[in-house]
This record gives structure tokens, sequence and C-alpha cells, in this order.
């Protein structure tokens, strides 16, 4: 008995070895990758059955058929550039009203003021500022650039015939100089026209000048 229970070991495992190396070339046997861990070891190429070889395509084709549902692009502005809150046609219209308008008032004004220097004020505001719309109005027939047509006149200022109306009539003239020193000065930075913005360059000054005089007599 000895001497056959090695053959028939030998016999056994003879039968046994196809199976054995069958089993190790089945992709079953094969450890499968635990959860979905990022430094999991991927399967080589050559432990891949036929089956899952044919699934290649089919996921490239499901990868380009896949529609963009996103894409980052930057987004469209159209708002005005810092420091040009107008255009160039606008700046001509509302520097033009405004010339008109301090000019009206300082001539309404020149009658009824008390102050000898509120009076030699409104004479250096018709003369600066009609200077100045004179200027203005000439760039304008030049660029082809239309120009607004005369406004009635104005009524006086608040308080005429008064006691106040030296008072009240200077309010209102730094008020309107506040507002066409901020329009200048943004057109002299920002304008697009280079003529137009050299002609808000060199106006700008005697508007600021204006503007200090009139704040200095105020009471």
């Amino acid at each position: 008995m000895n001497v056959r229970r090695p053959g028939l070991a030998l016999v056994l495992i003879g039968t046994m070895a196809p199976l054995f190396a069958a089993s190790l070339s089945s992709p079953s046997a094969a450890p499968a990758p635990q959860g979905n861990s990022v430094n999991a070891t991927p399967l080589a190429i050559e432990s891949w059955s036929a089956g899952s070889a044919s699934l290649v395509p089919l996921m490239a084709a499901d990868v380009q058929a896949a529609p963009v549902t996103h894409v980052d692009t930057p987004e469209r502005t159209t708002s005005t550039p810092t420091g040009k809150p107008v255009d160039d046609l606008t700046f001509v219209k509302r520097a033009t009203e405004s010339g008109r308008k301090e000019i009206a008032a300082a001539r309404g004004a020149l009658p009824q003021l008390q102050s000898p220097e509120l009076r030699r004020m409104a004479e250096m505001l018709v003369q600066d500022h009609s200077a100045a719309n004179a200027r203005l109005s000439k760039l304008a027939e030049t660029k082809g650039w239309p120009l607004p047509a005369p406004a009635s006149a104005a009524p006086p200022p608040a308080g005429t015939s008064s006691s106040d109306f030296d008072q009240k009539w200077t309010a209102e003239m730094i008020a309107g100089h506040e507002r066409s020193v901020a329009l200048y000065r943004a057109q002299a930075q920002g304008g697009e026209d280079q003529d137009l913005r050299k002609y808000a360059r060199d106006t700008l000054p005697t508007i600021e000048h204006h503007l200090s005089e009139l704040k200095s007599l105020q009471k």
C-alpha cells in the first residue's frame, strides 16, 4: 500500500493540473478593485476578457455623444467706461444748454444784484460763457454735430426784487457751476473725440475759477 499511494497522488495531481491552470487564466480569479478609490491599481489589458474589450468602443461613443451643458465664457459687458458718463454728442448738448442758462441767469440778475462784487461776477460769467459757447458751436459745426435749439428765456431766480436776491442767485450759480465742472472733467478725461476733449480741458479751468470766486462771495 505504501508503494501505491504516491502513484495515486501523482495521478490525481496530473488530472487536476489542467483545471487549476484554467482557473488561473479566468478573469474571475483576478481580485476586483475595492470601492471607488483613486489609488486602486487598474487591471492589465492582457487580463481583460473578449467581452470586456468589446465595451471600449461603446464607452468612447457614449463620451462623444454626451451633450455639453455648460461652457465657461467671459461675460460681455456693454457698460460705459469709467470716467465717461456721456458720449460726445450728449456732452455738446449739455454743455451748450448749461452755458446758455448761466449767460441768461447772469444777464437777468445784473439789474437786481446789490453787491458790486456780484455784479462784476455776473459780467464775467456772461463774457466767459459766451466765448466758450462760441468755440463749442464752431467745433460742432466743423464736425457736423447738431446743437440744441435755443430755449425760451428762463424765469428770474427765486427772490427777485427781495433783500435775499444776492444770496439766492449766488447759491444757484454755485450749484450750476458744480454740475458743469463735473461734466467738463469727465469729458476731458474720457471723451472720444480728440478736439472735443481738448476743448473740455481748455475750458475747465475757467469754470473752476468761476466756482471758486462764487464760493468766496457767498454769504
